[in-house]
């Protein structure tokens, strides 16, 4: 049609990203700081979880967390004032994401000469985190029982990006129609080598075991 100027895209809108992940994958490798990506949608329990989870770390490894939102310090001062660890704020302007530089920014505005793992607490949503590599060694997500067993479903590319899923407030299982071995099966339709982690972060249940495999994960990098 006259007057409609078309455009092929031949380059990935993604690469450029792509290329910076790589680069600050490297560069944290050469400092010895392992980066994990956690994820969920809002009201999963990330939060409660992640503070169960450095409470039974941190005095075997050397942790910061990096809390990302849209706006508010609520998380950054939760973290800090429940574990005692570096923990700051990074607002995204109303992005629902973080991509490489970002991370790259926040990770400026932390003392990393003695750290040896970073959380990086994502933007909470199942769709756009899952879109964009933040340069991290390994993508953990959270799904909570009320939100369903269903999203593996319904949400296919951050359960295949995701390393590990934990699945929490198994306190309310009774109260919800959650299959919970319908939801594995799900989860490796779409990643066969997910691991996946029931937990209540309410009570420490299974919490544990997330620490214990953050804990390998770390030194079997190092090691690499």
């Amino acid at each position: 049609m006259d007057g409609v100027k078309i455009i092929e895209i031949k380059k990935s809108v993604f690469a450029e990203n792509e290329k910076d992940a790589d680069e600050l994958r490297k560069e944290l490798k050469d400092k010895g700081v392992y980066l994990l990506n956690l994820m969920s949608s809002p009201g999963s329990g990330k939060t409660t979880t992640l503070i169960r989870t450095i409470n039974l770390l941190k005095d075997r490894i050397r942790i910061a967390v990096m809390e990302a939102d849209i706006d508010s310090d609520v998380d950054a001062i939760k973290i800090k004032e429940a574990t005692g660890i570096q923990s700051i704020q990074l607002h995204t302007g109303g992005m629902c994401h973080l991509d490489a530089e970002m991370t790259r920014q926040g990770l400026d505005g932390l003392d990393l000469e003695d750290i040896d793992l970073v959380v990086l607490e994502n933007v909470g949503n199942l769709v756009c985190p899952a879109e964009f590599d933040t340069g991290s060694v390994r993508n953990a997500m959270i799904l909570s029982v009320p939100e369903g067993d269903d999203k593996p479903l319904k949400y296919p590319l951050m359960f295949s990006v995701c390393d590990v899923v934990v699945v929490n407030k198994i306190d309310v299982l009774p109260f919800f129609d959650f299959d919970i071995e319908k939801c594995r099966e799900y989860i490796h339709m779409r990643n066969p080598k997910a691991r996946v982690i029931p937990v209540c972060a309410k009570t420490g249940e299974g919490v544990d075991a997330f620490a214990e495999w953050i804990l390998e994960e770390v030194s079997e990098w190092k090691t690499q």
